[in-house]
């Protein structure tokens, strides 16, 4: 709920908007500290397809039942499509882009 000041500014009746929108901030900061693949501010768009594409050849290649899966559908051996797998998790969006100075 906000309301206007005869100065014209609107202001929030009590801090608990602001406090919510500090505590989802911090939050959001403390995740993609733990977790690489969420990102940050700074993040190139290469990285992120990188870590998108990184975990899911690893989520393929950890779960069984999903290897089985894609192995089947390429009528590969399952140790053949794990391995692939892990290969492609070198550099799965390519060579990184030309760095600006």
């Amino acid at each position: 709920m906000a309301f206007k000041l005869e100065g014209g500014d609107s202001e929030t009746c009590n801090g608990a908007g602001r406090a919510d929108k500090l505590r989802t901030q911090q939050e959001l900061e403390r995740l993609q500290a733990k977790y690489i693949g969420t990102g940050h501010p700074d993040t190139t768009s290469w990285e992120w397809r990188t870590n998108i594409q990184r975990d899911t050849y690893a989520s393929i290649a950890g779960h069984r039942p999903l290897l089985s899966y894609v192995a089947l559908a390429e009528n590969e051996p399952l140790v053949k499509v794990r391995a692939r797998m892990i290969r492609k998790m070198i550099q799965p969006a390519g060579p990184p882009p030309p760095r600006e100075e």
